[in-house]
């Protein structure tokens, strides 16, 4: 690839893009919840469970992801399910799985 071949206008917009998708999973609380629903859809009651996180940071991570579109609600009676909603979440979870957490029986 060369300079001439590419768009510049369109990389700066992917680099927005990218940008806003990094910030919006760039805190420690989000990637838990991320990281839990990743293996399943989930309650907000068993999120809370899951990952030690408080009212009321638990609705404002929550309401982070859900207005980035990473994530979004089901409710059933009095209770809300989240799953996650963009596919490329799950590509950068599986990424920073493989680069950050440990091997079963082999810590780092």
């Amino acid at each position: 690839m060369n300079a001439q071949t590419i768009d510049i206008e369109q990389l700066q917009d992917a680099a927005g893009q990218a940008s806003s998708f990094l910030r919006s999973i760039a805190n420690r609380d989000r990637l838990l919840l991320l990281c839990q629903l990743s293996q399943s859809e989930l309650s907000v009651t068993a999120l809370a469970a899951l990952t030690g996180i408080q009212q009321p940071s638990l609705s404002q991570q929550l309401g982070v992801l859900r207005r980035e579109g990473l994530i979004a609600p089901r409710k059933d009676g009095k209770n809300v399910y989240y799953q996650i909603s963009e596919p490329k979440v799950l590509v950068i979870l599986q990424q920073l799985y493989d680069l950050f957490c440990p091997e079963e029986g082999n810590p780092e």
